[in-house]
């Protein structure tokens, strides 16, 4: 990691008192939260925007996890997709769409429902625009609340893919690398055919 992580005699107040807060809901103060730390005000507001995408947002559990995959995805945060993609198949998410996923291809969900919310997701993420197609069927399954959650995920999740890359947090040590074409923080050269040289 590129910042160093605050021991205890480190902290001021304020960060001891949200380490507290996080490691009560988290079971441990890792990942991003060892960076966001050194900001305290922005810790608490993206851990408060963290809690809500992840536990209290109005999205099924399924879905919270599969924004949490394609935000990992979109920014290549392997810690982020390797904390997260167990539990996102224990929810539901499909094997073989999470794998397509890390592969860069596009997945098939076996229900309309996730179908048009990864599109509306993937569209958003990719093209930074939805088309009208695609937005009025993700409404017709999630409603307004669901699609202004959904981009309050998303956004929060980038956000997280963002730290996590800047930073350079570490790797779990458990754990290989997610994505065929990213090794540590770098992008790996693919020939024509997708294959590293």
């Amino acid at each position: 990691m590129r910042l160093p992580v605050l021991t205890e005699h480190e902290m001021t107040p304020p960060q001891k008192e949200l380490a507290e807060r996080i490691t009560a809901r988290r079971g441990a103060v890792r990942g991003p939260f060892r960076v966001w730390l050194h900001s305290p005000q922005m810790c608490e507001r993206a851990e408060s925007l963290g809690a809500f995408a992840r536990f209290d947002c109005s999205l099924p559990e399924h879905l919270r996890e599969l924004t949490l995959l394609l935000a990992a995805r979109n920014w290549d945060a392997q810690y982020s997709w390797n904390a997260h993609v167990r539990t996102a198949i224990e929810a539901g998410v499909p094997e073989e769409a999470v794998r397509a996923i890390a592969e860069q291809r596009r997945p098939v969900f076996g229900n309309e429902p996730d179908q048009a919310f990864y599109e509306f997701c993937r569209e958003i993420l990719q093209d930074h625009f939805v088309s009208d197609d695609t937005f009025a069927r993700a409404h017709e399954h999630f409603g307004s609340q669901g699609l202004v959650d959904t981009i309050g995920a998303l956004g929060n999740f980038t956000m997280l893919g963002m730290c996590l890359n800047a930073f350079q947090v570490d790797l779990q040590a458990d754990r290989e690398p997610p994505f065929p074409d990213i090794r540590g923080f770098e992008r790996v050269a693919r020939d024509g055919d997708g294959h590293r040289p």
